[in-house]
């Protein structure tokens, strides 16, 4: 299978660990991955802070980018989300019907990785291994955006050796949000100080999210506070090991 990445912007720039990590596991599983690129921005921030006009650009070169390929798979599910749900919409504002065929072609072809592994390869065990005691944390767009339900911790399970335990007040947000971290940073913060006491309550080694951001957040107060745990995607995790 021809699997396209979308890498976003935000992981390229800051944690490209976790898209080469999605390449090593879509290799091992024998599909063939290409990298447009010319991709960039899909328009998140700039659609999330009323600049919805200026996001017809972004999206015009997104379905152009992506033509053609069977699959597009993406270690963020905020991104994934904003292609999937509103890619639609910023083409409605920009009344081009030539862009909105665009987008209804490429979008659904869109999947965030757990999903695509799980609901296209129908694939639960990459041969991953990895001892150690993990906590997930179900990010806001992939719980209640893409609705990935259990698709990471099915993942998770299925990994060598790691012992998955439970996050209390799983569904609760951490607090990032992208520009509210900004604006609103003294509730970010708040929010961001529960799901890390969450997360040390837990004993777990590894902190595992579907979204780099929210593991940027909390993750820096993981650190302030010295707890010693670590954050990592969850596609960094399934990289690990020897596959079978």
């Amino acid at each position: 299978m021809r699997v396209g990445l979308f890498v976003t912007c935000f992981n390229d720039t800051l944690f490209p660990a976790s898209a080469r990590a999605v390449v090593r596991v879509l290799e091992r599983l024998g599909h063939d991955v290409v990298f447009p690129v010319t991709q960039t921005c899909c328009g998140q921030m700039h659609f999330n802070t009323g600049y919805q006009r200026e996001c017809v650009p972004l999206v015009r070169k997104f379905v152009d980018d992506f033509a053609g390929i069977d699959h597009v798979v993406s270690p963020s599910a905020s991104c994934v989300a904003m292609v999937r749900e509103f890619h639609p919409r910023v083409a409605e504002i920009a009344r081009d019907a030539g862009l909105a065929r665009a987008v209804a072609d490429t979008s659904p072809r869109v999947r965030e990785f757990t999903e695509f592994l799980v609901d296209v390869l129908g694939v639960t065990d990459v041969g991953a291994a990895f001892p150690h005691r993990v906590t997930y944390h179900p990010t806001c767009h992939g719980l209640r955006t893409l609705g990935l339900a259990d698709r990471p911790t099915r993942l998770l399970r299925a990994v060598r050796g790691l012992r998955l335990v439970d996050l209390p007040e799983a569904e609760q947000c951490c607090g990032f949000g992208g520009t509210f971290a900004l604006k609103n940073a003294d509730t970010s913060v708040a929010m961001g100080a529960d799901k890390s006491r969450h997360v040390r309550e837990t004993g777990a080694e590894v902190l595992a999210a579907v979204d780099n951001s929210c593991l940027m957040h909390v993750g820096g107060l993981l650190s302030r506070q010295r707890s010693g745990v670590r954050v990592m995607h969850v596609a960094e995790i399934l990289a690990s090991g020897e596959g079978p």
